[in-house]
């Protein structure tokens, strides 16, 4: 083919011999002769690079090549692909929508804090510094939102926490659906805040001022509600909140209500039984198990055969128990409770020896040593003592040792759900459920979202801060689902109809090859969320303009290309929902 008579430009021929294709590239010069186009060939490109030989190909069409450091500036390159990965995420859930119904600057300014809390959790001023450096404040055109700014969003964000809490309950939380709840509890810097409080804390800080926080989920842990607390609240006197709040606000009129043994007490039992349309899953604690077995009501010889059964109790009238046994359980129960009670022993033994040489003295004073020692390692009851102002004698009551030993592995799940409603194993798997929570918390605190320390003094500011960190982890939670086949998760979702709901589930073999290789099955590596993320912010948003360009030239934009696992972890957030 003649692009240009006169001309010389490049052909590229292909032909077949043998069943292989050879292919060649020729430099030719096209040149009318007699008024005829004829060609001739003037030199063989085919040893050359394809690239090489494209760029001849181009150069010969007429178009000019320039050293790349030499034709553009590069003036920003902010990071873009994370960016994208979280904003099409909050799109295809709707959270603009979600926060308000009104285009407004506090909806954009919270948009960017909930993208800014999934990317990089920080105080407000460190967000305002960080985001710069992202394409970010650009999407939502926040670029001169200063901290005070953000700040008064978050009051904005306060006042539409009903309305927001009950959109995600409608769209999540269904009439006679499972519900779970669990509270936890998060530390304070300093002491202004009248929500901070002396309590039990969940972080182990002693000592410390703390909030607590209720988290409300649907059956698969993804969140919808969250209520703060001051930091003295007991866990279990904030259920009925909990059950008015999804009652009355929410309007789920029936639903089942799960938590933990510490959450749904017997007395607040006693009072949800007073509220029609709340059926509950919860489990005992160890004094009423250890009442069961004294009574034969649970017979410990039935898990020789099985490790699961239903009985019932006149003590429970209208409820089932189902009676469960893991050995697993039972085994590192063992193990810890043995190490404690060695590693007291030991401590116990110098105190002795201090003792008997005559540098410990006085019975208070020894009894002061000794009961540091039992409160550390929380096995004092496995001990019994005899102390004087001149000795002291300690030994293991292996009775107690052994009672405690016969119930390792051994819990209890109750509920007032009929058998036609939730069969035996659903129960049990129901209550297993509440991890799912324990994720969401462990998420919320410190693996991602990083809500403590808090540092707010405002009642308020503490509670908006709170909710912030639980919109950011709605849109985390949908991230990690999409992101399954590429992070160190099991692809294969929860198995309601697995022969033994009691035994830990079992591993897939897709995650377990996961596990040994450290690569997906397209042979990308594995990645945890926040890596993930990382490489995803490796694509890059180049603002470029021409080298020696006058004042008001135009510049243009340049995006990094995205590798292959880029590309997919995108188009996978491109399709998820809620």
């Amino acid at each position: 083919m003649v692009e240009q008579p006169g001309a010389v430009h490049v052909v590229t021929t292909k032909r077949e011999y043998k069943g292989k294709t050879y292919v060649a590239h020729l430099l030719r010069h096209s040149f009318r002769e007699g008024g005829k186009v004829r060609n001739e060939t003037v030199g063989n490109l085919s040893h050359l690079p394809a690239h090489v030989v494209e760029l001849i190909r181009q150069s010969l069409r007429g178009q000019r090549f320039v050293e790349v450091g030499g034709s553009f500036d590069i003036l920003r390159s902010p990071r873009h692909g994370n960016v994208t990965a979280v904003m099409t995420m909050m799109r295809n859930l709707g959270m603009a929508a979600l926060l308000g119904s009104r285009p407004s600057r506090e909806r954009d300014l919270v948009m960017a804090m909930v993208a800014a809390r999934v990317l990089r959790p920080s105080s407000k001023l460190a967000t305002t510094r960080w985001w710069t450096t992202t394409t970010l404040p650009g999407q939502l055109a926040v670029e001169d939102a200063t901290e005070d700014d953000l700040y008064a969003a978050m009051d904005w964000l306060l006042e539409r926490q009903p309305a927001i809490e009950k959109k995600l309950a409608a769209r999540h939380l269904s009439a006679g659906g499972m519900v779970l709840y669990d509270i936890s509890s998060s530390y304070f810097e300093g002491t202004k805040c009248p929500l901070a409080a002396l309590g039990h804390s969940r972080d182990g800080k002693k000592g410390t001022l703390q909030v607590n926080y209720g988290l409300v989920t649907d059956s698969c842990g993804c969140p919808v509600s969250v209520t703060v607390f001051a930091g003295n609240v007991g866990d279990s006197t904030t259920v009925m909140d909990q059950a008015t709040k999804l009652q009355t606000t929410f309007g789920i009129e029936s639903l089942v209500l799960v938590g933990d043994r510490g959450m749904i007490t017997e007395r607040q039992i006693d009072a949800i039984k007073k509220r029609p349309g709340i059926d509950w899953v919860t489990a005992l604690r160890s004094p009423a198990i250890r009442d069961l077995v004294e009574r034969k009501a649970i017979q410990l010889g039935l898990f020789d055969e099985r490790n699961l059964f239903e009985i019932v109790d006149e003590q429970y009238p209208g409820e089932r128990l189902v009676a469960c046994c893991n050995p697993a359980l039972a085994e590192h129960r063992k193990l810890k409770r043995d190490s404690l009670i060695e590693a007291t022993r030991k401590k116990l033994d110098k105190i002795k020896a201090s003792v008997t040489s005559g540098r410990l003295r006085g019975k208070d004073k020894i009894g002061l040593r000794v009961g540091k020692i039992i409160n550390a390692h929380k096995v004092g009851k496995h001990f019994d003592f005899t102390i004087e102002d001149a000795s002291f004698e300690f030994s293991v009551d292996q009775k107690r040792v052994r009672e405690e030993a016969a119930l390792d592995g051994i819990y209890v799940i109750r509920t007032s759900l009929a058998a036609k409603a939730l069969d035996t194993h659903g129960v049990v798997l129901t209550y297993k459920r509440l991890s799912s929570v324990e994720r969401a918390f462990r998420s919320l605190k410190t693996i991602d979202l990083h809500v403590r320390p808090i540092h707010h003094w405002t009642e308020d500011r503490v509670r908006a801060h709170i909710f912030l960190c639980m919109l950011a982890f709605y849109v985390q939670y949908h991230m990690q689902e999409a992101w399954r086949s590429l992070l160190y998760r099991d692809e294969e979702l929860w198995d309601h109809t697995r022969a033994d709901p009691v035994a830990k589930a079992p591993r897939s073999s897709s995650a377990k090859q996961k596990d040994a290789t450290h690569l997906t099955a397209q042979g990308w590596p594995v990645h945890s969320f926040r890596t993930l993320l990382d490489d995803l912010g490796g694509i890059v948003r180049n603002t470029c303009r021409r080298k020696g360009a006058v004042a008001g030239e135009p510049e243009f934009e340049l995006v990094t290309q995205a590798t292959d696992l880029q590309n997919r972890a995108l188009e996978l957030i491109q399709n998820m929902t809620a």
